[in-house]
């Protein structure tokens, strides 16, 4: 897929963040659009913004949005029934919508890791097979399935977000390796992203366990993990639309997120030394 006139892209978590930022790129390049997001109120917000940015760019583009939890398999299959049936097709799903949790393996509840589960891992599982069969009858489409550079290295107190981001990776490149096995026009292209300047951080969860590990509060640990936070959303979008042009299997997104993964290649076992001095 070399360009997205025309096409039609449906994006989770587009209220916000990268999806927001995916939105308003493509709008621009006169792609249509399909949003979602659990926040009904900034989603709408975004669906304005994007086809502000498509008229001021010179494009007619349709855009429709829909409230939507993607860790509810029943929602998300209705979603891109309408998406299709909205569009005409669907060509692309940028499978964004993620969340966050600080806790120590010992101090996790079971609950609070099914909930980062349901929304990391299944949504992307519920979303990847709720669209795949209208990529491949557009006979041009793309998965892209948003991971983490958690996805790559792990860190202490963020056991059940590696175990999330490292299953995401896991799916989306077999997925890819099945796709390049069919050559039936669809791809798969998996994002790591650094630090990216979102509201993750503080819209996380948190337990007193991390602050028993590190000593630090709440508030504290969450300010020194946005410290972290390098990369606009601006510009990770850009950084994943390239990588989609250029039907990359793997996109790191961020200076940091190269840093880190040279990091683990170069030290696959060391490297967890190296983090837990740093912490």
């Amino acid at each position: 897929m070399k360009n997205f006139h025309a096409k039609v892209a449906a994006i989770t978590g587009a209220a916000s963040g990268i999806g927001r930022a995916l939105a308003l790129q493509l709008a621009r390049e006169g792609c249509n659009l399909s949003l979602s997001d659990i926040n009904e109120t900034d989603l709408q917000t975004s669906v304005e913004l994007a086809q502000a940015a498509a008229e001021k760019a010179g494009k007619h583009i349709k855009v429709t949005a829909q409230k939507l939890d993607v860790s509810n398999r029943t929602a998300v299959y209705q979603w891109a029934e309408r998406t299709a049936a909205d569009h005409g097709r669907s060509n692309l799903i940028f499978i964004n919508a993620g969340v966050a949790l600080g806790a120590t393996v010992e101090g996790v509840e079971y609950a609070d890791v099914e909930w980062i589960m349901n929304i990391n891992f299944w949504g992307v599982v519920y979303g990847t097979k709720a669209f795949l069969p209208h990529l491949k009858a557009s006979g041009d489409g793309h998965v892209i399935n948003v991971s983490s550079i958690f996805g790559l290295f792990s860190q202490p107190t963020q056991c059940t977000y590696n175990a999330s981001k490292f299953a995401v990776r896991g799916f989306t490149e077999s997925l890819r390796q099945e796709l390049d096995m069919q050559d039936c026009g669809v791809s798969a292209t998996c994002v790591h992203p650094g630090g990216i300047k979102t509201n993750i951080a503080r819209t996380a969860r948190y337990t007193e366990s991390v602050s028993s590990l590190t000593g630090q509060s709440e508030s504290e640990g969450k300010k020194a993990f946005e410290k972290l936070f390098i990369t606009t959303p601006e510009k990770a979008a850009k950084i994943i639309l390239d990588a989609v042009r250029g039907n990359k299997r793997r996109v790191l997104g961020g200076p940091d997120a190269v840093a880190i993964d040279l990091m683990v290649r170069t030290l696959p076992e060391t490297y967890q030394t190296v983090v837990v001095r740093n912490m």
